[in-house]
């Protein structure tokens, strides 16, 4: 079975030139969709052109023959033509299958993309695609694979980004593919095209965030519950209301259970070097572990986990977020709250 391309895949065809005349975009990384038809927009259709020769469907609502009769359609003022069709999947199967004659002998000069959440391979077009070459999934990326995207997104933006700046970015911001882009872009803006230090990325995130989970996590170590609470506020207002509760539980959760192994680590025995290695890529930051591991035991750091899955069942049924993630930091500030 053909594989899938990779993103990166895909972006390097298209700097070589190299355009097939369809594809299919499917994958929940909604912007790393958004940039790839940004790359084919910049790439086949110029600013002047795009009038006539860039055009939006959308699945379910817009009728395959009239896509197909606009595909076949020759470029005016451009070489090439950009057809999109989003929500691809809201096709019934019988409509999606009148694209078949045209996926057999596309037009050259068109390039059609049918864009999609999750794509039933079971379907003829789909699987036409795939076996072709030219599915291309957008996966969200896992927490390994950030600090080398966050390297090669910053290139194309023209930074030379040090491994602890990546590692650095990815902490404080996530893994979220659009939040980290974001913040790449204030750094261009802030410093330009050059080599980014550790201290240019931490004082570009300071002065766009109230503070980082690295701080809030200070402050419970601290066990200090009013500062705390007032972060968590801050937090809660600069992050998106679905979504930002759950990332900054998901944050907690990796700090904590990082404090978890450096603690381990130390009770066993183990020396600041054991510490670096099982860090790995944050190895820079273990000092700042293993002071904050002095102020936990084994036993709190353990229920505080526990306290994080309840956390965690609570939000994703439906309960009001500031009142949950207000009881956790009181629990984990408490002692009594862990015992």
């Amino acid at each position: 079975m053909t594989r899938d391309l990779a993103p990166a895949q895909f972006e390097q065809a298209l700097k070589k030139g190299q355009v097939g005349p369809f594809y299919l975009f499917h994958g929940p990384n909604e912007f790393l969709v958004e940039k790839a038809l940004e790359g084919l927009k910049e790439k086949l259709v110029p600013e002047s052109a795009r009038p006539f020769n860039l055009e939006v469907f959308y699945g379910g609502e817009s009728d395959p023959s009239d896509i197909v009769s606009r595909a076949r359609s020759v470029p005016f003022l451009a070489a090439r033509r950009l057809i999109i069709v989003r929500r691809a999947e809201g096709f019934r199967s019988e409509a999606l299958d009148r694209f078949n004659p045209y996926l057999e002998n596309p037009a050259a000069s068109t390039c059609l993309v049918f864009v999609c959440t999750k794509a039933d391979f079971k379907k003829e077009p789909f699987r036409t695609i795939r076996s072709a070459g030219r599915a291309v999934q957008f996966e969200d990326l896992r927490e390994s694979q950030v600090p080398e995207w966050i390297k090669r997104t910053a290139a194309e933006l023209g930074l030379r980004m040090e491994h602890q700046s990546s590692v650095y970015l990815q902490e404080v911001t996530g893994n979220d593919t659009r939040d980290l882009y974001g913040e790449l872009e204030k750094i261009r803006m802030r410093f330009g095209a050059k080599s980014v230090t550790i201290g240019e990325v931490k004082d570009t995130v300071a002065r766009t965030r109230s503070f980082t989970v690295f701080e809030l996590m200070d402050l419970i170590s601290k066990r200090e519950c009013g500062p705390a609470l007032a972060a968590l506020s801050r937090f809660l207002e600069e992050e998106d209301k679905k979504s930002g509760p759950l990332g900054f539980l998901g944050m907690l959760n990796r700090q904590i259970r990082l404090l978890l192994q450096t603690k381990d680590i130390i009770v066993r025995g183990g020396r600041k070097r054991d510490v670096e290695e099982m860090l790995g890529k944050s190895r820079f930051r273990a000092d700042e572990y293993l002071s904050a591991s002095k102020r936990w035991s084994i036993e709190e750091l353990r229920n505080g986990l526990a306290l994080l899955y309840e956390t965690d069942g609570q939000l994703k049924s439906g309960s009001t977020p500031r009142l949950v993630l207000d009881n956790l930091l009181l629990c984990l500030c408490s002692r009594s709250g862990l015992g």
